[in-house]
């Protein structure tokens, strides 16, 4: 992995969930032997604080990744923040087996956030080279949510979409982070300790999406009305 050293600056309901995890499995079969292809950047909040469910994330990424075989062909980026003013984006995986080794040798740090210099890396990528989707998973924001809301302003300008997947109760974050979603045109979802086992499915969904496109969620979605709150966040395209 290479080293980023650049300076930076409606809570989801238990039936919707359930119903969410339950269904979302299917969703790769909407888009069965779709050619499509996409490019998911998958960034985590590796600080002190996540450390209780750093491991059992690991494992969800990687079978994140293995539900994407039924879509297409899609290359996922790692990319965490930890410690002091450090930041690692990874190289671009096309196989579960290199993410969850990647995944594997990093541990948390105490330090905080960095959601800034996630949001303009992604930028920097896309600019290189179109990115579907970007996914976040964290609990806290310790930043300036101006420049935060102003760089997922660019998100959304560029048809980058921005899935936040927040961990925990924090009130002062929900508001932000909801935010970031609605100006990127992604979608916000809550989940804790007690929902990580279903985390799995949620980002299977989110992959399936980036690499099948919103008409395969909306698709799938007609005769799933729980799924109905998370495509409503979703900019009609």
């Amino acid at each position: 992995m290479t080293k980023d050293n650049k300076d930076i600056t409606a809570r989801s309901s238990s039936a919707e969930i359930a119903e969410f995890l339950k269904q979302a499995d299917e969703m790769s079969k909407t888009v069965a032997g779709s050619t499509c292809s996409g490019r998911l950047m998958f960034a985590m909040d590796a600080t002190a604080s996540r450390q209780p469910t750093w491991d059992s994330a690991c494992e969800l990424q990687s079978q994140m990744f293995e539900a994407t075989r039924h879509v297409g062909n899609l290359k996922v980026q790692l990319c965490f923040y930890r410690g002091f003013h450090e930041s690692r984006f990874s190289k671009w995986f096309s196989s579960p087996a290199q993410l969850h080794k990647a995944m594997s040798t990093v541990f948390c740090a105490g330090g905080l956030t960095q959601i800034a210099r996630v949001l303009r890396h992604t930028l920097e990528e896309h600019r290189q080279e179109k990115v579907s989707a970007l996914v976040f998973v964290g609990d806290c924001v310790e930043e300036n949510p101006d420049i935060l809301c102003d760089l997922a302003g660019q998100l959304g300008l560029c048809g980058v979409p921005l899935f936040v997947f927040q961990e925990g109760y924090d009130p002062d974050a929900e508001p932000i982070f909801r935010e970031l979603a609605r100006l990127s045109g992604g979608a916000w979802c809550r989940f804790d300790q007690s929902s990580a086992g279903q985390l799995r499915e949620l980002l299977a969904a989110v992959a399936v999406y980036a690499a099948g496109g919103q008409r395969a969620l909306q698709d799938y979605t007609r005769q799933r009305p729980a799924l109905a709150s998370l495509v409503k966040q979703l900019p009609v395209k």
